[in-house]
């Protein structure tokens, strides 16, 4: 599992963000971050699996960058994001370990355009009363969403519509206040982070309902 070594090592890479580097170091790569992350991943989805009783799949985000339309050619990601999504929903577990935090979240980065219309009829319906009442409960609780994508209410939606500024995001992610690095460390870390986001539980069974 996730230990200091790992968050040593992102930080070491930050500051040595080479291929040169990178190459020198990758026996210690594979033992600090590949082999940990791969367990984490294996023992966060069951955690969650067994709450949501649904089948999920994993990811882990490659800690190549993409440079194609890049302006920063630093080659390497100095951190490790980690989603997993049942088969029922759009929307994802996250989570974030960077050198000097451990970031939770539960969403997606864009809809798609079948899933923008239906989260748009969703939000506009009897349906968006509920998701305001659950986003508004994780926001009281210090929780952040992510900022809306357009400026204006879409069309054909009135600009006064009561929930406007859902209507205006493409994508929704939410955010739990950034912990340390260190909540991510030892053999219980997955499975206790799994059961601190069953926060999300009621937003997700929305997702699920209605997306």
């Amino acid at each position: 599992m996730f230990t200091a070594e790992t968050t040593r090592f992102l930080s070491d890479l930050a500051a040595n963000n080479t291929r040169e580097w990178f190459t020198t170091n990758r026996a210690r790569y594979e033992t600090c971050v590949a082999a940990p992350t791969k367990a984490f991943v294996t023992v966060f989805a069951a955690e969650i699996e067994r709450a949501s009783a649904t089948p999920i799949d994993s990811r882990v985000f490659r800690i190549h960058r993409d440079l194609r339309f890049a302006k920063d050619k630093t080659p390497y990601n100095a951190h490790i994001h980690l989603s997993w999504r049942s088969a029922t929903a759009p929307l994802s577990w996250m989570v974030g370990l960077e050198p000097d935090r451990l970031v939770l979240g539960y969403g997606c980065f864009g809809f798609g355009p079948a899933g923008l219309d239906r989260w748009r009829q969703a939000v506009d319906g009897p349906a968006g009363l509920r998701l305001r009442g659950f986003l508004d409960g994780l926001i009281a609780s210090g929780m952040h969403l992510s900022d809306p994508e357009l400026k204006r209410v879409p069309t054909p939606f009135a600009a006064e519509h009561p929930r406007g500024d859902l209507l205006r995001h493409k994508s929704l992610a939410v955010w739990a206040p950034a912990l340390p690095p260190d909540r991510a460390y030892g053999p219980e870390a997955p499975v206790l982070l799994a059961r601190e986001m069953a926060v999300f539980a009621p937003l997700h069974d929305w997702v699920c309902a209605t997306l």
